[in-house]
């Protein structure tokens, strides 16, 4: 089959007309640098396996299993439209397990997670086909938007230097790779090295997968990192075992109270993955002011429908601990950078990126002697994507910021401190309230219209007197 091909400045092919459908080799290119790089970066996703493992009692087999069918999911984004690169509502993980701790362990933790993902996947299904996402998009104000994104930020750097960061249990391996990292994505020293030496282009292909793979190999030999113990296979996804043990097909559906209980937790999941649907528009923008070959189209309410699907898959199959998110923010740099630094005879297209790396990443996850080759990295794939995702939360925050006045920008930044601090509830009502009785002009239109009324009589006046 023969690649369908784009008009410059058009927007990628498809088929099945609205549902945006993209077939591989028929309408995109797989890149093979995202497809390497998604392999590397298998360590991401396995990296939830400790706390499936701890704090719901699944064996890692098993728990590798919910990771790859959680993996194909992903790739529903890409091949019906939303650009986005798919992941967790990962912000938010401390809370689950607090939430998820005060049930006893065993069935009962596991329907309260059921719970959890239903009540999610409800509200992003609720809010994407009554078109509830793109109209919050629109008309947040903006300094609700700016803090929301400044305490995202914030929350993802302070888990990862807080007392119980990872960063602390292997700070020379995690600093390195976070440094090389860096700067292979936003050095200003990085992009005249790009041009010049064709070297460092091939190298800086591949994001964060060879600083990583470079903070691996020293964290290895200074003691840091475990060394790896291989083993051989193929990983499964035991549909049986996951139905009788993990599904509501067996375990039946939570009680009601356990619904109940999961609103409020549900409500911050959402505005945590919010901000994630800010930072997805607002880097979408920013490409298409770049790469002015193609057209990438970001909708909030496909976003969420499929989200909410997502959700509703592992809700009623296999309960994910991270729940399912619009975007996985360091993954969205890597291939985001990719796209705008490089020309159309380079990467033709941003699809060919956004859906290579999930095809590397999940081919990496079925081969069980890469999965083990990996395994004692598993923390520093997670360290260094949520380092990531701080960053690009932090600058899209600021540039938010230039936009607005000095009444917004302190708005946003108590709303961003807020919510780092006591949670994305906490931080939402207090901006909301903030907003009611700082930013919201009230008397606006009254004023308006007296003043306009004022400035007639002004002028009839003047008239008079000239007569």
């Amino acid at each position: 089959m023969s690649l369908k091909k784009r008009s410059t400045g058009g927007e990628q092919p498809s088929a099945l007309g609205a549902l945006n459908l993209r077939v591989p080799f028929v309408h995109y290119k797989i890149e093979i640098p995202d497809i390497l790089q998604g392999a590397i970066l298998c360590v991401v996703p396995l990296s939830i396996t400790a706390l499936m493992t701890s704090v719901l009692g699944i064996p890692f087999e098993i728990a590798v299993a919910f990771v790859l069918l959680n993996n194909i999911l992903y790739l529903v984004h890409t091949h019906f439209g939303d650009p986005t690169v798919a992941g967790w509502i990962t912000a938010g993980i401390p809370l689950y397990v607090a939430f998820l701790s005060s049930y006893p362990e065993g069935d009962a933790r596991i329907l309260a997670l059921i719970a959890l993902q239903l009540t999610v996947s409800a509200i992003f299904l609720g809010l994407g086909v009554f078109k509830g996402a793109d109209a919050l998009v629109r008309k947040m104000p903006a300094s609700l938007k700016s803090g929301i994104l400044i305490g995202a930020g914030i929350s993802a750097i302070m888990g990862e230097f807080g007392a119980d960061g990872r960063v602390w249990t292997m700070p020379i391996t995690i600093l390195t790779g976070a440094v090389l990292g860096f700067f292979m994505l936003f050095s200003e020293t990085a992009s005249p090295l790009r041009a010049r030496y064709g070297f460092f282009r091939f190298v800086a292909q591949y994001g964060i997968a060879v600083p990583f793979l470079i903070a691996y190999v020293l964290g290895i030999v200074i003691g840091e990192v475990d060394a790896p113990v291989i083993e051989w296979g193929f990983t499964t996804i035991p549909l049986g075992t996951i139905v009788r043990e993990y599904s509501v097909f067996g375990l039946g559906m939570p009680p009601l109270q356990y619904f109940l209980d999961a609103i409020p937790l549900a409500l911050a999941a959402y505005i945590i993955a919010f901000g994630d649907i800010l930072v997805m528009d607002s880097l979408f923008k920013n490409a298409d002011a770049v790469r002015k070959d193609e057209k990438l189209i970001f909708s909030p309410r496909r976003n969420s429908i499929i989200v909410g699907i997502r959700n509703l898959v592992h809700g009623i199959i296999a309960p994910f601990i991270s729940l399912s998110g619009p975007a996985w923010t360091g993954g969205q740099a890597l291939v985001i950078n990719r796209y705008m630094n490089n020309p159309r005879s380079v990467m033709d297209s941003y699809w060919g990126g956004a859906t290579s790396l999930y095809w590397g990443m999940t081919i990496a996850v079925v081969l069980v002697p890469v999965v083990t080759l990996f395994k004692p990295g598993l923390n520093i794939g997670m360290a260094l994507t949520l380092l990531i995702q701080g960053y690009l939360c932090g600058y899209l925050a600021i540039e938010m910021l230039d936009r607005q006045t000095n009444l917004e920008r302190g708005i946003a930044v108590i709303v961003g401190s807020v919510l780092a601090v006591q949670g994305a509830a906490w931080g939402l009502g207090v901006g909301l309230v903030l907003w009611f009785f700082l930013e919201k002009n009230w008397f606006a239109d009254a004023y308006v219209a007296t003043h306009h009324h004022h400035d007639e009589k002004t002028a009839d006046d003047s008239a008079t007197d000239q007569r």
